[in-house]
């Protein structure tokens, strides 16, 4: 058995636990330890917090090994967090946190690493053929959170590669009028409007706003975390119309990832989407995934699956160190 401390750290919180892996790589998570980012300067702040609770807890010293997954692009010398103020300088971050092997993984490819070392029962099939990964090819991997993220498994002879990607920063392309006005109401907003402008937990509230004042109508304005409860229980019909145009947003953009990765097989994941579990099968998701005029049939056809797991970031980012 490998023991190291797993981290995951996103725009919104920062999570942490010991691990253990096995002669396969398969993890085995510990206590897990969520702290707010913005209640910390700096991720050496947030570590020293986690290293109090835990000797606090009596669970001994630390690991010297930690394998950590960030919400932004990794392989530069100085990573600032997308969604964060966090800036981090990997070749002083062993020092920093006192230990001797750091391992850095984008949080998407740590979700990758995740699928690719979760049994069947924890990736259900949502739609398409049921049929397993294949054993040459590339699997898209995709889900919501503070932004979005994508990463890629490409199989070679039955073996995964994971491969990080930003491809929840490529250009929104509407499909129908009110897009092309949701999209005039960003651009007068952003310089740019990416798809996780739209897809994305920030995004429901944006598609919410936009509607509105397209269509002239008086809603209530909520934080997003009350919005998302108000279109999941269907308590405020206006945030369920939302949240509707949100899975027809949502499959647009998971088909064309497809199709650039090679369109074998999907999973979305990220908590979410797991929110959406009983809503995407009904909603305009898989009526847009397919839409790819000649390849429609094709698209039908990809298997769709949706990864389970409560700490699926902490557990990629753990089998990630396998890679090391």
């Amino acid at each position: 058995m490998t023991n190291i401390i797993a981290a995951d750290i996103g725009g919104t919180n920062a999570r942490f636990a010991r691990a253990s892996l096995d002669e396969r790589g398969v993890p085995t998570l510990g206590t897990v330890r969520k702290y707010k980012v913005a209640d910390y300067p700096s991720l050496q702040a947030c570590w020293a917090a986690f290293a109090e609770d835990e000797a606090a807890s009596g669970a001994g010293d630390l690991p010297d090994a930690v394998s950590i997954a960030f919400a932004t692009a990794i392989g530069r010398e100085v990573i600032k967090l997308t969604n964060s103020s966090w800036v981090v300088r990997a070749d002083t971050l062993a020092d920093d946190l006192g230990v001797r092997t750091v391992k850095l993984v984008n949080d998407f490819e740590a979700v990758a690493h995740a699928v690719s070392r979760l049994p069947d029962e924890n990736l259900p099939l949502l739609f398409g053929d049921d049929r397993p990964f294949p054993r040459d090819g590339g699997v898209t991997i995709l889900g919501p959170g503070t932004g979005l993220g994508v990463a890629m498994i490409a199989y070679d002879n039955g073996h995964p590669h994971v491969i990080a990607t930003e491809g929840g920063h490529l250009d929104f392309a509407p499909l129908d009028q009110l897009e092309e006005k949701i999209l005039a109401y960003l651009r007068d907003k952003f310089l740019r409007v990416s798809t996780e402008r739209i897809v994305s937990g920030p995004g429901l509230n944006y598609i919410y706003k936009a509607m509105a004042t397209i269509g002239h109508d008086r809603v209530m304005l909520m934080e997003d975390p009350e919005l998302w409860q108000a279109a999941l229980d269907d308590s405020d019909p206006f945030a369920r119309a939302a949240l509707e145009r949100f899975c027809l947003c949502y499959g647009s953009v998971a088909g064309d990832l497809a199709l650039a990765h090679g369109p074998h097989a999907v999973v979305l994941a990220g908590g979410l989407t797991q929110r959406m579990r009983d809503f995407l099968p009904h909603s305009g998701f898989h009526t847009r995934f397919k839409a790819k005029g000649r390849f429609e049939s094709l698209m039908a056809s990809v298997p769709i699956r949706m990864a389970i797991h409560d700490e699926i970031g902490l557990f990629g980012a753990a089998a990630a160190f396998r890679e090391q």
